[in-house]
């Protein structure tokens, strides 16, 4: 998911009866500065089709609905690769992925301003990391200056660009971004420097789900390459930014095998262990299968098969937990165990109609925010956050027309979606008003 380098639309074709013609669905797209030549569309969701008449039926509220059966987490966080897919169904859920420690909740009473840029109470400061809120957006469309943000409270956004003089409503931060594309970055070492001698203290992610084809799509062996030479060009121009990996679109065991030749690639071609200062990853629920909808494969792996997410998986908040403790016990045995881990990009890209209605997504957003803010693990979690598994994390979108379901604000009139006002709703409970 995320934004490419373009703007992609997104259609099915219309077979009329009666007759042959068929009327090709129009991808439509406005490239951006730069952009390569118009690829086809992300498949992230599948087509509607007579093999999927479950997707026509929207399922029950997640509450009555039956939570799949996920294996129990293995003590070793990178199991060998196997042939055989992982495939979530129906069945009986388990309680818990994880051991936690508690976190203390704000009492109904804390208050805070209506300016985002006031302190929270002090009962409330959980809720902040580095004096900003946790909770970031993604901004496909932008710019974010159109929207009136301020209910939502954001800390933090990013719109897969690196810019010199960004925007910044509010005070809230800004994140930049390298985008990898042809074996080279964009932009290049020499305007990397640049912005960041511009924006001092900055933290930069390098790449786009460098894992998923009609993304970044880079090898491992070439993700490193990319990666040095980024990460040396930042900090020689400011020796203050924090440079975080590229998300990968999901942390299932096919991705983690990723990221590991990537890190065997950084030491075969440099010498030593790969510099990351702030671990990313992306926490989409997405099908793993060559040439069918969802993530696919990685470039790199001759894998066909990995976990094979079914379409109401991408609401499962079960297997949405497990990965996220999964990654923390892949991170600790590489020697990465503490580092300050951020999920730049999650959300439900299936349409309403799939079974994603506004509320099930207000619920979905909810649970999310609430592990996010409670998940810890002395053991794995950082230490200088209380020992939480997630310091800072991305909802998409603010405003995205492929993938509408979880937009905050409607891209055409600028107001409110049913899911923004779920958010800042909850976001004042979260601070007691």
């Amino acid at each position: 998911m995320g934004r490419p380098l373009w703007i992609q639309g997104a259609g099915w074709a219309l077979i009329l009866a009666g007759g042959a013609l068929v009327l090709a669905a129009l991808l439509q797209g406005t490239a951006r500065p730069s952009a390569p030549a118009h690829p086809p569309p992300e498949p992230l969701i599948p087509t509607r089709t007579p093999t999927l008449p479950a997707l026509e039926e929207a399922p029950p509220a997640p509450a009555a609905s039956p939570s799949p059966t996920l294996a129990a987490p293995s003590v070793d966080p990178m199991p060998p690769p196997t042939s055989t897919p992982t495939r979530l169904g129906g069945g009986a859920g388990r309680s818990g992925d994880a051991p936690s420690t508690s976190v203390p909740r704000p009492s109904p009473t804390a208050s805070m301003g209506a300016s985002p840029s006031h302190s929270p109470a002090p009962n409330a400061s959980y809720l902040l990391y580095r004096g900003r809120p946790r909770w970031g957006i993604g901004v496909p469309i932008g710019p974010i200056s159109k929207y009136h943000i301020a209910p939502l409270r954001l800390g933090w956004y990013l719109d897969w660009r690196a810019r010199p003089d960004p925007p910044q409503p509010g005070g809230v931060e800004y994140v930049q971004m390298v985008r990898l594309r042809d074996g080279a970055l964009r932009p290049d070492a020499e305007a990397i420097a640049a912005i960041a001698r511009a924006n001092p203290g900055s933290l930069w992610l390098i790449g786009n789900e460098p894992d998923v084809k009609w993304q970044d799509s880079v090898e491992p062996a070439v993700y490193a390459r990319l990666y040095h030479e980024a990460y040396w060009a930042i900090k020689g121009a400011d020796p203050t930014a924090q440079v975080a990996i590229g998300g990968v679109a999901q942390p299932t065991p096919l991705r983690l095998r990723y990221l590991d030749m990537v890190l065997e690639a950084y030491r075969a071609q440099f010498g030593a262990e790969m510099p990351v200062d702030v671990w990313n990853v992306h926490n989409f629920l997405l099908r793993e299968e060559r040439g069918s909808w969802g993530v696919d494969i990685p470039p790199g792996l001759p894998d066909r098969r990995g976990v094979l997410y079914e379409v109401d998986d991408s609401g499962n908040l079960e297997a949405f937990r497990r990965q996220i403790w999964d990654f923390r016990r892949w991170m600790a045995a590489r020697g990465f165990r503490g580092r300050p881990l951020i999920v730049s990009e999650y959300g439900i890209p299936m349409p309403e109609d799939y079974g994603f209605p506004p509320e099930r997504v207000v619920a979905f957003l909810r649970a999310t925010f609430e592990f996010f803010l409670t998940a810890a693990d002395p053991a794995l979690g950082d230490p200088t956050d209380g020992g939480r598994l997630v310091q800072r994390w991305s909802w998409y979108s603010l405003d995205d027309i492929t993938y509408p379901t979880g937009n905050l604000f409607d891209p055409q009139t600028g107001a409110l979606t049913a899911v923004g006002e779920g958010w800042v709703k909850y976001i004042e409970e979260l601070y007691g008003r």
